[in-house]
């Protein structure tokens, strides 16, 4: 019996009815993006039933080239995030059973954006002059600050409309690991102020040709309650990572994780774990759709990304076996044909794959915490505090 949860990381499908107070009103990842390229091509998806979500989501709009399925196999619907919040911490956090009613601290846009404080004791104990204090885009700011950082030695630090505090270094002037450990100094400083997440962004390359490389890291704000992840680990049952989940989830619950940083290596990993015929949960987060091109307004790019894991899924189904069971599912929106360069408030899909049985509609789900209420269920744990199975399982021999 094989279970997997992936998370298409930002992959919304329509604004949320709170969407206005986000300033997110009109966003629409899937459906923008497919009017932006003029038709996206995503046949698995399609016959599994993405494209009859948007008809259960109120003004939901149809996707171009994914038309609904007549007869979906599998079970489709869409969730709505009840947690003030859409980012990934909140997003991940409430697909795993979380409700996080105290928003995490979004600092201004500045200059500065960090308070003094704040940054006079992160330059004593790192022993490094900090630069940019200030929301930008990632690439943009080590355009702008590379040079320097490579005359001075200095930290970039800058934040966004999210609850972060980003710092970029170039690996060959500071290295990765001396990059986290000020990234663990920032973590700890910032738990104060409830920073959702201190991200490592190293690059490396010349002035004009910078490029960030995969060593990224996140540095989780911790964990108030206890996860599906911890419930499941804590019953002996394996959970398996791929991608940055083990960083979202401060590494608690996580039996074993591979650490990839991009889709094509996160999918080779779900692909081999489920030919070994891995047990437990195998739980993946697919970064490029949103590190890649929503954060960079690239409908192109996040369009390809698509197509490319629907290729992916094309691989993976064959694989499974009755018994089994996939949700797919996203985190939050982030649409590449928006204004700015920030996350979207929106419905994200639901897709529950279980070989040899219908699919159905599963509606519109109140939380994305009905994502671990169905894997409480699924391994016969006591009830998550919140949420609704969207699926019944027989009751264990």
């Amino acid at each position: 019996m094989r279970t997997l949860l992936i998370i298409l990381d930002s992959v919304g499908i329509g604004a949320a009815p709170d969407a206005a107070d986000f300033n997110d009103a009109g966003a629409a990842t899937l459906q923008n993006t497919s009017e932006a390229v003029e038709s996206l091509a995503l046949p698995v998806l399609g016959r599994m039933g993405l494209g009859n979500i948007p008809a259960l989501i109120p003004g939901g709009r149809p996707i171009r080239g994914v038309p609904p399925a007549r007869a979906p196999s599998a079970s489709f619907g869409a969730m709505r995030e009840v947690s003030r919040g859409k980012d990934t911490t909140t997003g991940h956090w409430e697909i795993a059973g979380l409700l996080i009613e105290r928003p995490f601290h979004i600092f201004p846009a500045g200059p500065p954006s960090f308070p003094d404080e704040l940054v006079s004791e992160f330059e004593r104990r790192t022993g490094r002059r900090l630069i940019g204090n200030k929301a930008a885009s990632g690439t943009a700011i080590i355009d702008e600050l590379g040079p320097e950082q490579l005359r001075t030695a200095a930290l970039i630090a800058y934040t966004s409309a999210d609850s972060v505090f980003q710092i970029a270094a170039h690996e060959e002037i500071i290295p990765p690991g001396e990059l986290y450990a000020a990234c663990r100094v920032a973590r700890e400083l910032c738990v104060p102020l409830r920073v959702g997440r201190v991200i490592a962004r190293p690059y490396v390359g010349r002035p004009g040709s910078f490029q960030r490389t995969e060593n990224r890291r996140d540095f989780s704000f911790p964990l108030p309650a206890p996860t599906i992840l911890e419930h499941l680990a804590s019953a002996g049952i394996p959970v398996l990572a791929v991608g940055k989940i083990e960083d979202i989830y401060d590494h608690r619950g996580i039996s074993k994780s591979w650490h990839t940083g991009n889709n094509r290596d996160s999918q080779a990993r779900v692909l081999e774990l489920v030919r070994q015929n891995a047990g437990g949960l195998v739980i993946a987060n697919f970064i490029d759709f949103d590190m890649l091109y929503g954060h960079r307004r690239d409908p192109a790019g996040y369009a390809r990304a698509l197509e490319e894991t629907d290729s992916f899924f094309g691989a993976l189904l064959p694989l499974l076996a009755p018994g089994d069971l996939l949700l797919i599912t996203a985190d939050h929106g982030n649409d590449p044909t928006f204004r700015g360069t920030d996350h979207t408030r929106e419905y994200v899909p639901l897709l529950a794959y279980q070989p040899g049985i219908a699919g159905k509609s599963l509606g519109v789900r109140h939380g994305f915490y009905d994502a671990a209420q169905t894997l409480a269920r699924r391994f016969a744990l006591p009830p998550m505090p919140h949420g609704i199975s969207a699926l019944d399982f027989p009751a264990p021999a």
